[in-house]
């Protein structure tokens, strides 16, 4: 509105002035060489302003001939860069895809069109990432590494590629140089951190974590820091127990559910005569997390004690978490080491339905004390040999008897308390229409192999391929690993084998059953 205001303000401005001068009329004479010109002021004034066009339009023609050079090269340079950009856009969208053939021939037209460009150095390395071709991966990672705009880019490709082919030495150089030339690069300072971990260079790893502290939230700084503390105070135990006693007592400060952090402080300050500091700590870790580290610690709290002094002691630690089974294997073993074999059985009361091998081989172990009965003791042993595993120091596939603060692939704090199957997607099992034999257990081969099959759902060999999972209206059982029981093992309830009955090696049956 505004604006046809002012528009219309302008003209009836002109044209006031236009009246003006047609009022009042006047001559003009314009003497020069001998030229007279005389005329109207109004005339004058129409040529003066048709003097100025005709000046403008020439200028304007003048000016177009002399860019004229300069406007096609600014077009043609516009027309590669767009032909460029589609070739980059379609090889990217083709190398997502996976389709080799189309990526291949967008990145060389990409390449053809702008050779410098990042995007096209980019796509040409992402198309010999996935055709395998590592040499041509890494020359392309080498360009971009020695650009100052895509040296980043360059060098975390470049650590791919090493780690790769297993030079990890060449990894961790460009992990460095790339953590040196942005400190703020989460992947550098986590690779860096890794290869300084596995070295068992803990003095560099917290130096490098407590650099980037600030973009690192503090539950996680602070659980990565006492990580690392145990292992320095870990390597430092035999030599220097002072440091380590400090490096365990600030780790177990800082995460007060790191069993080995408590376990290592625990048994350093018990040494040292703090015995009420070694119970606090112990007991605050124990109500944290439950482990038989902590247990073995507190129980061994007081050098000389007797048998039933520990044991008084692990009914006091035992009732922080009662319902725990490491509190009743703990409060079982003290039990059985003090002769008390009605709280032993008392406290593996419970798990006797469906023992771990834990609870068995204490079970085997109590008998004999207990009854001196070795038939009753073979029973508990043979339903150790089939019993779920117990939980054990696991990490990226590996188990280990001990805590490690790195796991064999580089992991910090990689290790987990648990069961070594646990965290994988057991056999499906389909379950048929018809009546039909029980199918073979899983071999062997396969259930060691669980241990690097990604989380899946694995099909029975003995399920024909219509009636896998994915097969339309068919029903499933739930997800079971069949476990191997040994026939001839009744079990410690069974009834006894009268003397008058024939051997089970002489009959059908066990083992020689399932050759028949």
């Amino acid at each position: 509105m505004i604006r046809i205001i002012s528009f219309l303000v302008l003209i009836g401005a002109l044209a006031l002035g236009v009246a003006w001068l047609a009022d009042r009329p006047g001559d003009v004479v314009v003497a020069w060489q001998g030229w007279r010109i005389e005329t109207s002021t109004m005339v004058l004034a129409a040529a003066v302003v048709a003097a100025m066009i005709v000046l403008a339009l020439l200028f304007s023609i003048l000016r177009a001939i002399l860019r004229s050079p300069y406007v096609l090269r600014r077009h043609l340079h516009r027309r590669r860069g767009e032909r460029a950009y589609e070739a980059i856009s379609r090889g990217l969208i083709a190398i997502g895809a996976g389709d080799l053939g189309a990526a291949r021939k967008h990145a060389a037209e990409a390449k053809r069109m702008a050779p410098s460009e990042p995007l096209a150095l980019l796509l040409d390395a992402q198309h010999a990432q996935l055709a395998g071709d590592s040499n041509a991966a890494d020359g392309a990672f080498r360009a971009m590494a020695g650009r100052a705009d895509t040296k980043a880019l360059g060098l975390h490709g470049l650590f791919v590629e090493a780690r790769r082919r297993g030079d990890h030495l060449s990894a961790h150089a460009f992990a460095e140089e790339a953590a040196r030339e942005n400190p703020s690069l989460g992947w550098a300072g986590k690779a860096v951190l890794e290869f300084r971990c596995l070295t068992g260079d803990w003095a560099g790893a917290l130096a490098l974590l407590e650099g980037n502290k600030r973009s690192i939230d503090k539950d996680n700084y602070n659980r990565q820091r006492a990580v690392m503390l145990t292992a320095r105070a870990q390597a430092l135990e035999d030599s220097d127990r002072d440091s380590a006693k400090s490096y365990a007592l600030e780790a177990a400060k800082l995460a007060p559910d790191l069993v080995p952090a408590a376990a290592l402080a625990g048994r350093m300050l018990a040494e040292g005569g703090e015995l009420r500091k070694a119970a606090r700590l112990i007991n605050k870790a124990w109500e944290a997390r439950p482990h038989p580290d902590l247990a073995q610690v507190f129980s061994d709290l007081r050098f000389g004690d007797t048998a039933r002094d520990r044991l008084k002691r692990i009914e006091a630690l035992a009732k922080k978490v009662p319902d725990h089974i490491e509190s009743a294997l703990a409060l079982a073993r003290a039990s059985l080491d003090a002769q008390e074999f009605a709280k032993a059985r008392a406290a593996l009361a419970s798990y006797l339905e469906a023992p771990s091998k834990r609870v068995a081989l204490l079970m085997a172990e109590l008998e004999r004390a207990e009854h001196s009965d070795e038939g009753r003791a073979r029973e508990w042993i043979a339903r150790a040999v089939n019993a779920p595993p117990d939980p054990t120091w696991t990490a990226d596939s590996h188990v280990s008897d001990r805590w490690l603060p790195v796991s064999p692939a580089g992991r910090l704090d990689a290790f987990e308390w648990r069961a070594p199957l646990s965290g994988i997607a057991p056999p499906v099992i389909e379950q048929a229409s018809s009546p039909s034999p029980p199918a073979l257990p899983v071999s062997e081969q396969k259930i060691e192999g669980l241990a690097e099959t990604p989380p899946a759902v694995i099909e029975a060999d003995t399920v024909p391929p219509s009636r896998r999972r994915g097969a339309p209206d068919q029903p499933k059982a739930e997800a079971v690993i069949p476990l191997i029981h040994v026939p001839d093992d009744p079990g410690p309830d069974a009834a006894p084998i009268e003397e008058n009955e024939p051997r089970a090696d002489t009959q059908s049956s066990g083992w020689r059953k399932m050759f028949e």
